[in-house]
This record gives C-alpha cells, sequence and structure tokens, in this order.
C-alpha cells in the first residue's frame, strides 16, 4: 500500500473541515480532506439556510455545502470519500490511514463534528427538515406564533424553549421525568414563562404528519395513557455525541468534546479541532466555518516553522 504526502489533512467534510481546507489551499499548503461520506455534516439537513452572513437569498444546505467543496478545490484542496479508521503520530509527521491508502502530512485538523441523539421514533427522521429539527436558532424563525413542541429536561432544552417563546406562544415542553436536570435557575424560567406549557412524566411516541409535522403522539409515563397533540415543529434536544472515537487519547470536557485553545490547538502538536467537536458554548455554521479558518492559518503558521527548520 502507497503512502501520499500532504502539508496539511483535514478528516471530516462538513463546515469547518472544508472552510479550513479552503484556508489552507490558499496559504499554499498541500491540503486534503477526508470523509467517511459525502460532504457537508449537519449542513445537508438544513431545508432553508437563511443566517448565515453574507449568504442572501437563503439557499438549500446542499447547495451551501456544494458551493464550500467548489471552493475549496477551486484553491487547489482535494476532497476524497474514504473511511479514516486511525491517526498516529510517529517524529514530526502525521500517519493517517484509511481502508484504501495511508497518508502522511505535517499537520491534521478534526473536524469530524457531532451528531445529535435521536428519540428514534416513528415519522423523526421521515421529517426532519420539514417541522422535525435539532436547532432552535436555525430553525425557529420558520415557525413564528405556531405551535412549537420541544423535547428534553436539560439545560439545552429548557434555553431553547425559553428561546423558541420569544418567537411563539404556543411552546410546549415535553419530558420523561417528573423534574428537569437542567440547572435550578433556568427550569425556574421555564417554569414561570407564560408562553410555555410544561408536560412532565411524558414521552413522544410516533411524530405524525405528510409532508411536514402535523400533530405528535404522546404518552403519560405514568399511566400509559396516550393522545394526539397539534404540532407544526419539533425540536429535540435529548443530547449530542461527538464523533472523537479516532482520538480518545485527547482531554474532553464534560460532553465529550476535544478541548483546544483559541489557536484550535489540542494538546498535541500539529494537531488541530474545530467545529462541533470542539469543546465551546455556541456551534453554528459560522462558527465552525471561524473555528476551521483559525486552525489553517495557525497550521500554516506551524507547517513553515517545520519546513525552515528541516532546511538549516
Amino acid at each position: 500500500m502507497k503512502t501520499v504526502s500532504y502539508d496539511y489533512i483535514v478528516v471530516g467534510a462538513g463546515a469547518a473541515g472544508l472552510s479550513s481546507a479552503q484556508y489552507a489551499a490558499r496559504s499554499g499548503l498541500c491540503t486534503l480532506v477526508l470523509d467517511i461520506s459525502e460532504p457537508g455534516g449537519q449542513a445537508l439537513h438544513i431545508v432553508e439556510l437563511e443566517n448565515y452572513p453574507g449568504v442572501f437569498p437563503k439557499v438549500r444546505g446542499e447547495d451551501f455545502v456544494a458551493s464550500l467543496k467548489t471552493q475549496a478545490q477551486a484553491f487547489g484542496a482535494q476532497v476524497l470519500q474514504a473511511h479514516v479508521t486511525a491517526v498516529d503520530k510517529i517524529g514530526t509527521l502525521f500517519h493517517v490511514r484509511t481502508r484504501g491508502e495511508d497518508y502522511t502530512s505535517y499537520a491534521v485538523l478534526i473536524a469530524t463534528g457531532a451528531e445529535h441523539k435521536t428519540l428514534g421514533i416513528p415519522g423523526e427522521k421521515e421529517l426532519n427538515g420539514r417541522g422535525v429539527s435539532y436547532c432552535a436558532v436555525c430553525d425557529g424563525p420558520f415557525f413564528r406564533g405556531k405551535k412549537i413542541v420541544v423535547v428534553g429536561g436539560g439545560d439545552s432544552a429548557c434555553s431553547e424553549a425559553l428561546y423558541l417563546a420569544t418567537l411563539s406562544s404556543h411552546v410546549t415542553l415535553i419530558h420523561r421525568r417528573m423534574q428537569f436536570r437542567a440547572e435550578h435557575a433556568l427550569a425556574e424560567r421555564v417554569q414561570k414563562n407564560e408562553s410555555i406549557t410544561i408536560r412532565f412524566n411524558t414521552i413522544i411516541k410516533e411524530i405524525r404528519g405528510s409532508g411536514r409535522v402535523q400533530s405528535v403522539l404522546i404518552e403519560d409515563v405514568a399511566s400509559g395513557a396516550q393522545s394526539e397533540l397539534p404540532a407544526d415543529a419539533v425540536f429535540i434536544f435529548v443530547g449530542m455525541k461527538a464523533r472523537t472515537e479516532l482520538f480518545d487519547m485527547l482531554p474532553k470536557d464534560a460532553l465529550g468534546c476535544i478541548v483546544t485553545n483559541e489557536k484550535m490547538e489540542t494538546v498535541v502538536t500539529g494537531l488541530y479541532c474545530a467545529g462541533d467537536v470542539r469543546a465551546k458554548e455556541f456551534r453554528q455554521i459560522v462558527t465552525a466555518a471561524a473555528d476551521g479558518a483559525i486552525a489553517a492559518h495557525f497550521a500554516a503558521e506551524y507547517v513553515r516553522t517545520l519546513a525552515a527548520g528541516e532546511h538549516v
């Protein structure tokens, strides 16, 4: 099996990875992007992207991703579909192994993203992007004044319910337990908000609709009684899982996301991290792109420092 050499390898072709590849390639780094699936990550599921600065009128997520990919390639980055199985560092070189070929580079970016935990119920997958959402900031404005259901009981669910309550006075928060897991002050604000109706001890059994969300089937945990609740949107906040399987040795925060400094550097020299897999407070496409650009900038500095040292 032959080994192909690059300056900078990006693992993950979402907004963070593709943005970083563009900046890296434009700065002169020989850049490769690897992803097990088609480029795009979570952005592919956005039906109408309207809050990315400078992209207006709104566009489909898949069109936005296609433009990101084309732009990165125009500056010289290569984008390949491949299953990365291991990333090791030997001396100053990283060895990125896939099921097809092995690659080496001086710097690597982890941009593998994170995935929202799902309910795994009928209708959730089928109506994703058609009323089912995992991002209130992204999709909440589409449902101003509409009937909104929020699922979860932690900090994210309560925070997002409060945000959605600024858009609609018809927000129902459904939680499977008898009390919230969120911090006390946050839970108290939710309970005092007149626009939010709370359904404790309740689970969603099914999300119903033809082409769009129209209702949810809910069940009382204690009695087993079921009823149908009209809804235009269902926002699900039951946790996220960062894709860190290849990088278990790195320090992580309480949510399992990789810790970096402001330069996107991990504790391993030459190894950077950007996007949703990175520990941070706010996750949006624009923040992922910013992470990627910052990582590329400092990776380019690092690679040039190595190259200068080798020629001394």
